[in-house]
């Protein structure tokens, strides 16, 4: 079964996302807000994966979507320790950059190409008819 770039990078972002949120419980200093932590790590991996999954569609280099993936996951997570605070600078960053780098490795590797058009266009000349 083949499944497409965009819809792989979103079940594979969506998926190790979700784990990184419930890796958070291995942190006791953020029981209070594992809520806020599952569900921002979520909507990262989401994100994260749809982007790459469409990066990889359009550009076949596996160097360049594991860079794509990278540089992607580095933005979001950015926009999250934004929003958090620096004192979790590397708990936020290196995790959604393995993320990237992971998304941008399985979509380059396991979605499946683009469909190649290939449509030719015929054009019927009756007799008597010159073709323009």
């Amino acid at each position: 079964m083949a499944v497409t770039k965009p819809v792989l990078g979103l079940a594979v972002g969506g998926t190790l996302g979700l784990l990184d949120g419930v890796s958070g419980f291995l942190e006791p200093s953020l029981a209070p807000v594992m809520a806020s932590v599952i569900t921002f790590s979520l909507l990262k991996g989401l994100v994260t994966g749809i982007a790459i999954g469409y990066f990889s569609k359009k550009v076949y280099s596996m160097a360049l979507g594991i860079f794509a993936g990278l540089a992607i996951a580095a933005v979001l997570s950015l926009l999250v320790i934004w929003r958090a605070g620096m004192a979790l600078f590397w708990d936020i960053l290196l995790p959604g950059m393995l993320l990237g780098v992971i998304v941008g490795f399985a979509t380059q590797r396991f979605g499946k190409p683009a469909a190649r058009s290939s449509v030719t266009h015929t054009v019927s000349v009756s007799p008597g008819q010159s073709q323009k």
